[in-house]
């Protein structure tokens, strides 16, 4: 069952490709270029730009991204593959992966078919290639269930849109407790569905804010993919740094810049970069990273 908020947020975008890399890119290099709150107080409790003073249905203090998305059309009117279709373009991401799960990439598969099917009536990503969307969206979020332990943690996965990276994490680690939170109320109807359907027993959803959320619920590790800027995912974070102990984002190639630039913001709030781990997604499909942030709430993993 969906929990709810009273003022669900605008989350951040899906696409996790070169377009939207130069959208992230655009945000970091105003992050340092903005000297401005350097000095601000730690907890800048009255300064949440995020906040809908006016609550639901008002555009008074809300983002231009948060406005945006309000208005957000449907994708591409692209009809979906089959599944037989999705998995040989699994196959193909996922052939020089050592001991892939039995029947993992049928479960993926499926969840592929339903993502790109629901995508002409809610936009959940831009990437629409079956081997594009195989290597892209699955297995740069399975490769981070490789990278770390998951098992028995509580997982957060922050602005989840289509259920990436989290849907993937949850069916490759069963022993882990998957919350999606998003604020984009339709998106996360679309991610209750799947999850049912799919039975994908590990995972829940809420729709609201993921402030909001661990404003009074902890966890173990937030996950983040394609939402905004590392100086923008840790300040969304800060008033709550003490309800997680990691965090982890995926990234592009160019990463480094985005450190660079939330490299004061985030060691003032008390996340320390603890792990780097680049990887390569098959032939020119791109460089990619994980990130590990020690967050004030616990240890790195």
């Amino acid at each position: 069952m969906i929990e709810e908020d009273d003022d669900p947020d605008t989350d951040g975008e899906d696409e996790y490709d070169e377009d939207y890399s130069a959208e992230v890119l655009e945000d970091a290099a105003l992050d340092e270029d903005d000297d401005s709150d350097d000095g601000e107080d730690e907890d800048d409790e009255d300064s949440d730009d995020s906040d809908d003073e006016d609550g639901l249905g008002s555009s008074k203090g809300k983002t231009r991204k948060e406005k945006a998305a309000e208005e957000e059309p449907p994708g591409p009117d692209v009809p979906a593959p089959t599944v037989k279709k999705m998995l040989a373009a699994l196959e193909w991401a996922f052939q020089d992966e050592p001991d892939v799960p039995d029947g993992l990439l049928k479960r993926y598969a499926e969840h592929a078919v339903m993502v790109l099917d629901h995508n002409r009536k809610v936009n959940l990503t831009a990437i629409l290639d079956p081997k594009e969307v195989a290597a892209k969206h699955y297995l740069d979020s399975y490769r981070v269930t490789r990278l770390f332990s998951l098992l028995g943690r509580r997982v957060v996965d922050m602005g989840c849109g289509g259920g990436f990276p989290g849907v993937p994490i949850a069916m490759a680690e069963p022993n882990c407790s998957m919350m999606f939170v998003d604020s984009t109320k339709k998106k996360v109807d679309f991610v209750e569905e799947s999850i049912d359907k799919l039975a994908v027993k590990n995972a829940h959803s809420h729709w609201g804010r993921v402030e909001d959320y661990l404003a009074r619920e902890r966890c173990d590790v937030v996950v983040v993919r394609a939402v905004s800027s590392v100086r923008e995912n840790v300040r969304t974070l800060r008033k709550v740094r003490h309800s997680l102990k990691d965090l982890i984002m995926l990234k592009g190639s160019s990463w480094s810049r985005e450190v660079r630039a939330a490299e004061r913001e985030a060691e003032r709030l008390g996340f320390h970069l603890d792990t780097v781990l680049e990887h390569q997604l098959p032939e020119e499909l791109g460089a990619r990273a994980v990130l590990v942030y020690r967050a004030p709430g616990g240890q790195g993993l």
